[in-house]
């Protein structure tokens, strides 16, 4: 697992962050800006060739029939909604500890976010709670590979199969994860992807796709991007101004060749972790073995998390918190009315974990130093 990696006294004595853009992209600057000449000499700000291109090769990268850009995750989960006619009066599950966006896709499009808990050992959605939460309204289900982990995609299509209801998936923190040796993506009616900076494989800016095998599907969400227009000025019906630019395109075409390498090298930091981690006042998310996790995060629960997190700080290693709040506990769903206790398995993740270190720019001698810090606490 070793990777060879040299630092000077001076960075030895260096916090060590929980992420770290600044490495990757000053490796990259030269490519990346070479890039952004092109599109500026091209002025294909909006849309366009670079866009385009990024498109066609994050599809082949998936598998997928289409990669649908847009301007970033968020809008990417409420195009997808909106694509599959969801709105007013409808319901749509989703497991309560995600990001908030994964419920401000169902809330923009009009419709009910409806929480369920996740399984106490993966943390991803507990398949029996979702069926469970099945109603007439019900529309759709969005599972959430959490933390660049699969959730069980298998169990979860079952239940939307025998419902008749839409599958999505939420990508966010997942590009290149497979499940059951194949890439998360194309197992539901649509997958939503973000860019956002710290991502995996995230933009110079705010970016994110939608990937479908749908044509009609694709043709949909391209026309909703762009203003609900196919022809320049004719628009079918009321869409939004969701383009991805031509900037962050061509920064993500870049990006895209490093990917796996970087997914690989996070693997790596996630395996000398898991061999390494041997306090039993820590508890790491379990990884089935149909889940090949790309690992966007690294995170464990603790019973005292305060008390983790200071004595990291103290060693020089800065934690995060992913998420310290359950969506259905968010003041902005109280008008839901669900309480403290009613899905007490994503409640006590929120009030537990503890993100530690995870990027692919990670020394060998930084890793090692954070088990380290984790096992004398």
């Amino acid at each position: 697992m070793e990777i060879e990696a040299t630092m000077s006294n001076q960075e030895n004595r260096q916090k060590i962050p929980c992420v770290d853009l600044k490495t990757q992209h000053q490796a990259l600057k030269k490519e990346i800006f070479d890039a952004f000449e092109r599109v500026y000499d091209a002025t294909a700000f909006s849309s366009g060739p670079f866009v385009e291109e990024f498109e066609t090769a994050f599809a082949a990268y998936l598998g997928t029939r289409s990669a649908v850009g847009v301007s970033n995750g968020t809008v990417a989960l409420h195009l997808a909604m909106r694509a599959l006619g969801i709105g007013p009066g409808d319901e749509v599950i989703i497991p309560a500890n995600t990001f908030i966006a994964t419920a401000w896709g169902v809330s923009h499009a009009g419709a009910s976010p409806v929480f369920v808990d996740c399984d106490p050992d993966t943390w991803e959605i507990d398949v029996g709670k979702a069926a469970a939460a099945v109603t007439d309204r019900t529309r759709a289900i969005i599972g959430v590979h959490l933390y660049g982990q699969p959730f069980d995609v298998d169990a979860l299509k079952a239940v939307c199969r025998e419902r008749r209801i839409a599958l999505v998936e939420d990508a966010a923190q997942a590009h290149g994860a497979r499940y059951k040796g194949v890439r998360v993506g194309g197992f539901g009616e649509m997958a939503c992807f973000s860019f956002y900076p710290g991502k995996n494989l995230g933009a110079c800016g705010e970016a994110g796709a939608i990937a479908t095998n749908s044509e009609s599907l694709t043709t949909r969400l391209r026309s909703l991007r762009n203003h609900g227009s196919s022809v320049r000025y004719y628009h079918h019906e009321i869409g939004y101004n969701y383009r991805m630019g031509g900037l962050e395109g061509a920064s993500l075409s870049i990006k895209l060749r490093y990917l796996d390498g970087w997914n690989d090298r996070r693997r790596a930091i996630a395996a000398v972790y898991r061999h390494g981690i041997q306090n039993k006042k820590i508890r790491l998310q379990g990884a089935p073995p149909w889940a090949d996790s790309v690992h966007h995060l690294f995170v464990v629960t603790t019973e005292a998390r305060d008390e983790l997190v200071e004595f990291l700080k103290d060693h020089g290693i800065v934690p995060a918190f992913h998420y310290p709040v359950p969506c259905h506990l968010q003041k902005a769903y109280s008008h839901l009315g669900y309480q403290p206790g009613q899905l007490p398995n994503a409640e006590y993740l929120s009030s537990h974990c503890v993100s530690l270190p995870m990027f692919p720019e990670l020394t060998d001698t930084q890793v090692r130093e954070v088990i380290q810090a984790v096992n004398a606490y």
